[in-house]
């Protein structure tokens, strides 16, 4: 199955959206060095140091943000999985001992459980490529301009990777982007849900008005530890944008990244 693509071009900004299907669960000819043949699978074994891999990955799920086709940022699977430490101390689930105990079969109950991090958790916030400038900023992303309605010109919405946790919660990978007349907004959201233990959600959010000449980028990592997760207006736990701005911020940074090399 190939990928589908979709572009969308505005001044000197490409938007390029590529989905495809889920990576298959194997390959009967594993490669020991990843090749340009290399299949997905292998790929992603080869260069990813994790135990396990999630439940749904798309490895062709990418969207590229281009400006004059030479610099930009890019949002893909792999890059994202690449930040999940391996060795990161492992969230424990609330019913930890029933848990493991109906639960030996699983892959998540061995010798290797307490150096794997089971929720896949990343603070990836996208790939810069070309020759970006990366500067400190106190302007910030105006939240209100953007509740404005307008013309949507491109839309775009793929998911990167996605984990129930063995029926304890989810961890999902995704990221969206809309294009309007006045300019463009996306975001790159990791959201983890461990029921009666905790929820964390990373952003990363770019934005450009069409006339300027720089992108803003604001991360925000929000965590809550408690038993009783919080419920969103829609009354949904799989809707973490319903709730988001409730939970506690915990790290937070705002950049201007510019990509003309004149600049």
């Amino acid at each position: 199955m190939t990928a589908k693509c979709e572009q969308f071009e505005t001044n000197k900004w490409t938007i390029i959206s590529s989905k495809s299907h889920i990576l298959g669960s194997g390959c009967s000819s594993r490669s020991q060095v990843p090749t340009l043949s290399c299949c997905d699978f292998c790929r992603f074994s080869i260069e990813l140091k994790l135990h396990h891999l999630p439940e749904m990955v798309f490895p062709n799920n990418i969207l590229e943000i281009k400006y004059d086709g030479q610099s930009g940022i890019r949002f893909c699977a792999l890059d994202s999985l690449r930040d999940v430490d391996p060795c990161r101390a492992p969230v424990k689930i609330a019913c930890s001992k029933e848990w493991k105990e109906s639960r030996m079969d699983s892959g998540l109950v061995d010798k290797d459980v307490n150096m794997f991090d089971w929720t896949y958790s990343t603070y990836y916030e996208g790939t810069l490529f070309g020759h970006p400038v990366v500067e400190a900023t106190d302007e910030r992303i105006n939240m209100e301009k953007l509740k404005v309605q307008e013309e949507i010109l491109f839309y775009s919405d793929l998911t990167l990777f996605e984990d129930e946790l063995h029926d304890n919660g989810v961890a999902v990978c995704s990221v969206k982007i809309r294009c309007m007349p006045s300019g463009f907004f996306a975001l790159l959201r990791y959201f983890l849900r461990v029921d009666g233990v905790m929820m964390r959600i990373h952003d990363t959010r770019l934005y450009k008005e069409t006339e300027w000449d720089y992108v803003l980028r604001e991360v925000c990592r929000r965590e809550l530890y408690t038993t009783e997760i919080p419920v969103g207006k829609s009354g949904s736990l799989t809707d973490p944008g319903s709730f988001a701005s409730t939970l506690p911020i915990v790290y937070e940074r705002f950049e201007k990244l510019k990509f003309d090399k004149n600049l």
